[in-house]
């Protein structure tokens, strides 16, 4: 794909897709949709590790009001469905792991485009908020679905219902996001958290994330057995008989990803 709405390369076994609409402060538009959608479909076979952060001082404001107002009317449910949907599980459904690097605001459904990844990293010079009820809107974008298992309803709702600015130290400190970073260092943490990711066990990676995942919906028994379903898969891998060896031999795992 000719990409113009992001940039998107592989260094070191990491993908690094970029929203690149900085002027917009990387708005959502049907072009960015599709194109982060393919971006990560193939990152997924590619590479061993993506990130996805925005150029710029913003990470994303969400969708671009203008684009969707230049036909008139707007479908909401079919742009959701079409565009939104198929983005989403890209990143939510991807094999190997995700990190989205949040640089900058990242606003309505531009802060849950960041909740779709498995970790969210921000600089604390960021801040999310969920800006929907100001135009008269609902959460999208997965955030109904999100907020409510990272940080509680009532946190859910109150920050939903106001569309009160999070900054990114109290979304860490709530479970939204996993870390934050100083503005100064953002960048070069990133890469240090990609690169450890992607020199990983890969395969133990993807089972991990079915584990977890699936663990909100199993009960214990069920979960136990999902878990020794996963291991056994695991157990079978070069990286699994590469780890045993080098901690035999007190030396750091040379991983392949298989």
């Amino acid at each position: 794909m000719d990409y113009q709405a992001i940039t998107y390369e592989i260094t070191e076994g990491v993908a690094y897709i970029t929203l690149n609409r900085p002027a917009l402060m990387n708005a959502l538009n049907t072009q960015m949709r599709l194109e982060i959608t393919h971006a990560f479909k193939d990152a997924e076979q590619s590479a061993r590790a993506v990130v996805m952060t925005g150029a710029g001082a913003s990470f994303c404001s969400g969708q671009d009001l203008a684009d969707a107002a230049a036909g008139g009317t707007i479908d909401m449910e079919a742009t959701l469905r079409d565009e939104y949907v198929p983005m989403l599980k890209s990143i939510f459904d991807c094999k190997v792991p995700t990190i989205c690097a949040v640089n900058g605001p990242a606003a309505g459904a531009g802060a849950n485009l960041a909740l779709a990844a498995d970790v969210v990293i921000a600089s604390e010079d960021a801040y999310f908020v969920q800006a929907f009820t100001r135009i008269g809107l609902i959460p999208d974008a997965g955030g109904t679905y999100w907020l409510p298992r990272q940080i509680g309803a009532a946190r859910a709702m109150g920050s939903t219902l106001f569309a009160d600015k999070v900054s990114a130290n109290q979304a860490r400190d709530w479970g939204m996001i996993y870390e934050t970073a100083p503005a100064a260092e953002f960048e070069a943490h990133i890469k240090s958290r990609a690169q450890q990711l992607a020199n990983g066990p890969t395969v133990a990676y993807e089972q991990l994330k079915k584990a977890i995942r699936g663990s909100l919906e199993n009960t214990l028994d069920e979960q136990l057995a999902l878990e020794a379903k996963l291991q056994a898969v695991c157990g079978n891998t070069h990286d699994f008989k590469e780890g045993v060896t080098a901690f035999l031999e007190k030396r750091a795992p040379r991983y392949e990803g298989r």
